[in-house]
Order: structure tokens, then C-alpha cells, then sequence
């Protein structure tokens, strides 16, 4: 399809759309085959949300640490990534980090109300727990729910973010089933930086944040803090809950501090600390939740010759969650040591890494620990067309014993420009300890498992790029909820209403379809996701994920501004495991407005939920409507 033949693209796509109301993103076929036409313009990797880069043409010396837990090109990863960086934050109209993400190829959100309830992602359609998530290289989990607490990670902090879709186990352990998620808080360098911003939105909402950043003599800081907060709606209105607006104050501080010891020798600190204090409505008090975050890290890095460079990592995170008047407290504490060795020996990679991960849970009558010591084993190769990576790790599990995860990927460029993957991967998940030792827990649950292939097409040239990604993930051992008395028997002996029991099977399977393109002044980007995920055992939707799914963008220039427009669709979906609540389907569009006021000053505008769409992403709890934003930052130019 030639760049000539997009504006019929754009017509025909226009069509379809008017052909039905917006309300519902169903795939009719006359929508599916302008999707198609569109996508089918000339576009190398994935791209969902405005000013999202993936590994296109032009930003191949670009460096990403993801995929392999190492700095690499993009050019040497087979991996299906994006990458989104702080101007796409800035200017994308998002309340948090779920929603930044959900914009993104393969990703869904669900959030039982406003920006500071509880939410949850899927990665092509897999549970929240199966998601690792790293802020600077810390780990953060609950050892409750299972998964990071999404609402409780300050946007404002945040400088990048790299998604990795499909299992990555063999290099990162437990929990990687779905996915990794790295964000990175901003790093300094060059002489001081200051900045100060501040934004006023619908319904009280307010955002303040300021920093400075900068480096000398070796040294390089970037400090930070944030304010966030809205008076909110009312995110549940259901006649047995409380009919008040539903606001959240978030409050956070994030440091990063790095000296040059000598060359080749470097030392680090991170820290990131959030506290959240959010409405939800359960009965008719004042329900509050109470998030606190922590991520703290140091890590020497050690480049000992042009071949041989090490790391040494230690850090620690927490993750509290508590309710009030409802007397809830869940505490849980992770402590991580890595020793990863780096051999470059011309196209091949080699890397070998010595893990060790402490779990610790408070929750009621539950003060558990366990502890995880794994050995990893990475080979990577880049020569000509061929691209090759191998993976494989050895997890010993205080409780369960070994659990050996492995993953290969092959790319190959066949044509100029053209490039064809293959990848296949297993992963494990380690029960939560709330899983096993509360009282609807058993402690002889055994870890989730993976298995997940994958092929991708991808072309790039230029601006333009285009990619196709179909998978397919097996997940045995599945931990469900298994109801009804005399089946379940807590840890204390007495018998329940329920329990938690390996008895699941799921099958996350679909494809991804994205592309990039540029028409005239506007750049345009759009993503689709087909998928069916479903439980094997009864053959049901699963919960809360839709099949079909897409979003697009578009921005340009107009005497100084940056116009952005953003559509999101998704079709209806399921609300519990049986499939009988339905969600309808929606479509949600959003206007962003950027300029450059003076040498220092910017101003950033947008209308999320242009057309006031009514809908829920978790059966009874409503989501906003319209609401506006205006937003100006000070920073001085170096």
C-alpha cells in the first residue's frame, strides 16, 4: 500500500465508523477491512499512543534494558516492546500510569472507579500477577493480591517506561508470565535544571510537582516531588453505597543519585516513595484506602574491561494497602539481591546472574516470609540477518524446591526492511503467601505455570512501520477461587464458603496488529488486538478482557501547537467467570493541545472523554465523564 492510497484508507475507515454509533466497538466486517487497509500502510514494531516509540528505522541506536536485563539496541531484540517516554506522558491526557499503558498495544485496564482505586492490566489478557513490574530496577509486588498496585506509582515521577509482552521467567523468575513493565525515574546530568508545574482540571483537580536535576565532578542527581489530587465523582451508585464524590490525594518524593567512582566504575541510589488516600464505596460511611509505596535501590555497575562488565544490585520495596472504617491492613516487603556478569564478545552476548528474592507478608494473623535463590543463563547473537537469543534460569524456592524456565527467539530479516520472529518461552508464578497461609489459603499450592509461543512480522522504513504478532499462552495450574462448603477446608481445619485451589487452565491467545505512518503534517499511529482469552475448563470468556480492542492517534503542527487526537475502542466483555454480567463495548476519544510559551515556559491542554461516553470497566462502579485539563511547567533551558 503506497502513501498515495491512504487518504481512500482514511475514507473508508471513516465510513465504517459512520455506519454505526460509537458506542460500540463490535469489528463489523466493513470496519475490520478498513482497520486492515490502514494497518497494511507502510509501517517495524508496534506502536498505540502518541509519541510511543518502538524500534522504527529511525531510533535504532536507541537502548532499551528490558527485554534480556542488560543495555541493548534495539536492532538486537526480537522482543515485542514498547517504549513510551515523558513527552507522551505529558501530553497524553492520562490520569496515571494504568491508563498511559493501556493505550499501548496489548494492554487493557480495569479500575473499580476514579485514578486512585484499585486497578489492575492485562497483558495480552493475563492476570495482573502475571505482570513483573520494576521501578530503577526494584521489584514491586503484593503479596496479598498478587501484582503491583498500579493507582498507588506516581505518573509524575516517571521519565520512561519499557513494556515487554510475552513471558520473560527465564530471566526475571516468578511472576513473568504475561510480561514485564520497567519504569524509570528521571536521571540528572549537565548543569542544574530546575523545573516547577502546575495544572487545574474538572471536578477539583489539582497537580503540583517540582524538581531539579543536574550533574558535576562525577556526580549526577535528579530529585523530586509531586502532589496529585481530585475531588473526584462518585464512583459507585448502586443505592447500597455511599452517594459521595469519591476523590484521592496523592503525595510523592523520588531521588536518583549516581557517582562516577572512576572510569568504567559507577554507584547509584534510587528512591521512590508515594502515599495515596483515595474514596470507594462499599456501604454508606466514608470508605477510604490508604496505598503506601516504596522502591529503594543501590547498585554498583563495573565495566572491567572493553569484554567484561558486572553489576551488583540490592533493593527493597513495599507495598501497604489499608481501608477505613473497615479494619484491613496488608503489609508486604520484598528484598532483592543480583550479581549479573556481562561478556561482549563481538556479535554474541553472554550474561550469568546470581538472584536472591525475600517475600515478607503482615496481614491479620499472617507474618510469613519465603525466599527465592536463582542462577540465569543468557546467550545473544547479531550477525547480518540472523538474530538469536537463548535464556534459561534455575529458581530454588524455600518452600517448593527447582523450577527451571527457559525461552529461545529467532529473528530473521528475509528482505530489506522485512524481518520474521519466533519465539517460545515457559514461566512460573509462586503462589502469594496471602494465598497460602490465610485462611481461605492452602499451603499446598503449587506455582502457576507458562507456556507461550509467538511469531511476528515486522517492516519498517522511515516514519512508516507495520507488524503482526500472533501468540499463544497455556497457563496450567491456574489459581482460582473454588467455591462451596465441603470442597474448600481452611488451614485451621474449618470449613469455608470457598477457597483458593490450583484449578484452572487458561489459554491467552490472539494477535496484534500496529502501525505507523505520516500523511502530509500528521503523524498517525493505530494498534488492534484480536484475542481469546478463555478458561479451558469450561470454555469461557475470561473475566473483564475483551476480545477486540484498538486504539489510534494523530498529531501535527499549527503555528506552534502540538494537536493530538486519541481514540480508544473496546468490544464488550465479560464481568464475571461465568459470563453472565455483560460490560458493553465503548469507544472513548480525547483532544491533547502542547506549545512552547516562551524560551522556559509550556502549556499543556486536553478534554479526555470528548463525547461523555457512560460506561464500566468492573460491573456497578462508573468511570468519568468529560473532564478538561490545563497544565504549565517552568523549566529553564540549558
Amino acid at each position: 500500500m503506497s502513501l498515495q492510497s491512504l487518504p481512500e484508507c482514511a475514507s473508508a475507515a471513516q465510513a465504517a465508523l459512520a455506519a454505526r454509533a460509537p458506542a460500540a466497538f463490535s469489528f463489523r466486517p466493513s470496519l475490520l477491512a478498513a482497520a486492515a487497509a490502514c494497518l497494511a500502510a507502510p509501517a517495524v514494531l508496534a506502536q498505540g499512543a502518541q509519541g510511543v516509540a518502538l524500534a522504527d528505522t529511525a531510533s535504532m541506536a536507541e537502548t532499551v534494558v528490558t527485554a534480556n536485563r542488560i543495555e541493548q539496541p534495539l536492532s538486537d531484540l526480537v522482543a515485542d516492546m514498547s517504549i513510551v517516554d515523558r513527552e507522551t506522558m505529558e501530553t497524553s491526557g492520562a490520569a496515571g500510569v494504568a491508563d498511559v499503558l493501556s493505550r499501548l498495544p496489548g494492554v487493557q485496564m480495569v479500575r473499580n472507579g476514579g485514578p486512585g482505586a484499585s486497578t489492575s492490566l492485562y497483558l495480552r489478557g493475563a492476570d495482573n500477577r502475571f505482570t513483573a513490574v520494576y521501578v530503577d530496577g526494584v521489584r514491586v509486588d503484593s503479596q496479598s493480591t498478587g501484582g503491583a498496585s498500579w493507582q498507588a506509582i506516581p505518573l509524575e515521577a516517571i521519565d520512561r517506561i519499557e513494556v515487554l509482552r510475552g513471558p520473560a521467567a527465564a530471566v526475571y523468575g516468578s511472576d513473568a508470565i504475561g510480561g514485564v513493565v520497567q519504569i524509570f525515574t528521571r536521571k540528572g546530568e549537565g548543569k542544574p535544571r530546575p523545573y516547577i508545574g502546575m495544572g487545574w482540571g474538572s471536578r477539583g483537580t489539582v497537580t503540583a510537582q517540582t524538581g531539579i536535576s543536574g550533574g558535576h565532578n562525577g556526580w549526577d542527581y535528579s530529585l523530586g516531588a509531586s502532589h496529585a489530587g481530585s475531588n473526584g465523582f462518585n464512583a459507585r451508585t448502586i443505592a447500597t453505597a455511599n452517594p459521595d464524590a469519591d476523590g484521592y490525594r496523592n503525595n510523592a518524593f523520588n531521588a536518583r543519585i549516581g557517582y562516577q567512582i572512576a572510569q568504567g566504575q559507577r554507584i547509584e541510589a534510587t528512591a521512590l516513595e508515594s502515599y495515596m488516600n483515595s474514596g470507594y464505596d462499599v456501604s454508606k460511611a466514608d470508605d477510604r484506602s490508604i496505598s503506601k509505596m516504596q522502591a529503594l535501590g543501590l547498585n554498583w555497575q563495573a565495566q572491567w574491561s572493553d569484554i567484561y562488565s558486572t553489576r551488583l544490585q540490592y533493593t527493597q520495596s513495599r507495598d501497604y494497602y489499608e481501608t477505613r472504617p473497615s479494619p484491613y491492613k496488608t503489609d508486604t516487603r520484598l528484598h532483592n539481591y543480583l550479581f549479573q556478569n556481562t561478556w561482549k564478545l563481538g556479535a554474541q552476548t553472554l550474561t550469568a546472574a546470581l538472584e536472591r528474592r525475600e517475600d515478607k507478608l503482615v496481614n491479620g494473623d499472617i507474618d510469613r516470609t519465603r525466599f527465592q535463590n536463582a542462577l540465569s543463563l543468557g546467550y545473544g547473537l547479531h550477525v547480518g540477518k540472523h538474530t538469536l537469543q537463548l535464556n534459561a534460569r534455575h529458581d530454588r524456592d524455600s518452600e517448593f524446591g527447582g523450577h527451571t524456565t527457559g525461552s529461545a527467539a529467532y529473528g530473521y530479516e528475509f528482505l530489506p526492511h522485512w524481518r520474521a520472529t519466533a519465539s517460545a518461552g515457559t514461566a512460573f508464578r509462586a503462589p502469594t503467601l496471602y494465598q497460602r497461609f490465610s485462611m481461605y489459603g492452602d499451603s499446598a499450592l503449587q506455582p502457576e505455570k507458562g507456556r507461550n509461543v509467538e511469531l511476528g512480522l515486522k517492516w519498517g522504513k522511515g516514519s512508516d512501520s507495520f507488524s503482526a504478532t500472533v501468540y499463544r499462552n497455556n497457563v496450567t495450574n491456574l489459581i482460582n477461587w473454588a467455591g462451596g462448603t465441603g470442597i474448600c477446608v481452611g488451614n485451621d481445619g474449618s470449613p469455608f464458603g470457598g477457597c483458593y485451589a490450583n484449578v484452572g487452565r487458561a489459554r491467552y491467545e490472539g494477535i496484534t496488529l500496529a502501525g505507523t505512518t505520516r500523511m502530509g503534517q500528521v503523524n498517525l499511529q493505530a494498534s488492534v488486538d484480536f484475542q481469546n482469552p478463555r478458561d479451558l475448563d469450561t470454555g469461557k470468556q475470561l473475566a473483564r478482557r475483551a476480545k477486540r480492542y484498538a486504539s489510534l492517534s494523530a498529531d501535527t503542527m499549527v503555528m506552534g501547537w502540538t494537536l493530538g487526537a486519541q481514540m480508544q475502542a473496546a468490544a464488550s466483555r465479560f464481568d464475571d467467570a461465568a459470563n453472565r454480567n455483560v460490560l458493553g463495548g465503548y469507544t472513548l476519544w480525547h483532544l491533547t493541545a502542547q506549545k512552547q510559551l516562551t524560551r522556559d515556559w509550556s502549556l499543556v491542554a486536553r478534554i479526555n472523554n470528548l463525547t461523555d461516553k457512560h460506561y464500566e470497566l468492573a460491573r456497578t462502579y462508573a468511570t468519568e465523564g468529560r473532564s478538561g485539563y490545563v497544565g504549565v511547567k517552568w523549566m529553564p533551558a540549558n
